[in-house]
């Protein structure tokens, strides 16, 4: 397979010769942002959200972006197109950038576009999927507004980093974390859904607005599930019926034990497989793809 090919510092390189400056504030500091989407059968899912929710973490920490809206859109369907891959992970980041000078202040900084396309890859092996995730609580929390907000998807995600070690000393898939009213926000790096019956809830607080976890908000109505928002403690975590996470990465999965407590039977449930299904289709159709432009038939 030939090398993966990368979007940095103006143009399309090899991925071993893909560089930024170790000035960059991305590396000093974390001080960019990120977007994480997929192309599935040679269209990008949800393209316009996922750029819509990137300029709006680039106003909210004040980075002006390197090129347009509509340069962006172009430069991450060329990506694509380039690199051949019909279903794949696609993850542009915006830096700060660099001035020359190992220091905090940003001014005379300027930003640097970075477009990665793999193929498509999943948070969980088949195996893990299709057995369901185990989760533990984990001790540290997940930043308020009033600290970091988590509608900006920055590149500082140590405080993910962190809560993913924590859970996987323990043994588990994955960590769930709380904010520091105990409320449940996020599995580390994707939404989280608890269902109740019929009901089908998510967190509303300190929380990343996913675009796969607006995807099964838009679906569960049809399937039958009340979709809403609301404030989950863990006590509604323990006692649920079934309970889902989901991201670009994977898409929908099932949970089957949160800290040692099993969850549906200790097996992915009937919700789970409608939601899951629906989804795939979803993603699967024309009606939220941007076409790539590949020869499908030649497509890696």
């Amino acid at each position: 397979m030939s090398e993966p090919l990368i979007y940095v510092n103006g143009e399309f390189v090899p991925e071993s010769r893909a560089r930024i400056s170790v000035l960059d504030h991305a590396v000093l500091y974390g001080d960019g942002v990120f977007e994480t989407a997929c192309a599935w059968n040679g269209r990008l899912f949800k393209l316009d959200a996922h750029l819509d929710r990137c300029f709006r973490s680039l106003a909210a920490i004040a980075l002006t972006p390197p090129v347009s809206r509509a340069e962006m859109r172009d430069l991450i369907l060329e990506a694509v197109r380039r690199n051949g891959f019909a279903n794949a992970y696609v993850k542009w980041i915006v830096t700060r950038g660099s001035n020359g000078r190992p220091l905090m202040d940003p001014t005379d900084c300027v930003g640097n576009l970075i477009i990665l396309v793999q193929p498509y890859l999943s948070r969980a092996s088949g195996e893990r999927a299709a057995a369901g995730l185990r989760l533990k609580t984990v001790a540290i929390r997940r930043p308020a507004a009033d600290v970091l907000d988590p509608h900006i998807k920055s590149l500082n995600y140590l405080n993910l980093v962190m809560a993913k070690v924590e859970a996987k000393a323990a043994q588990a898939d994955e960590a769930l974390l709380l904010d520091r009213d105990g409320r449940i926000c996020e599995v580390s790096g994707c939404n989280v859904f608890v269902l109740h019956g019929t009901r089908l809830r998510t967190p509303r607080h300190n929380i990343l607005r996913g675009i796969t976890r607006e995807s099964v908000i838009e679906i569960a109505p049809a399937l039958g599930f009340a979709a809403e928002e609301a404030d989950l403690a863990l006590y509604d975590a323990y006692t649920a019926d079934e309970i889902i996470i989901c991201g670009t990465a994977g898409g929908l999965l099932p949970v089957v034990q949160i800290d040692g407590r099993g969850i549906g039977g200790g097996r992915p449930g009937p919700a789970f497989a409608a939601l899951a299904g629906a989804y795939q289709q979803l993603l699967a159709s024309p009606q939220h793809g941007t076409e790539v432009g590949l020869a499908i038939q030649g497509a890696r």
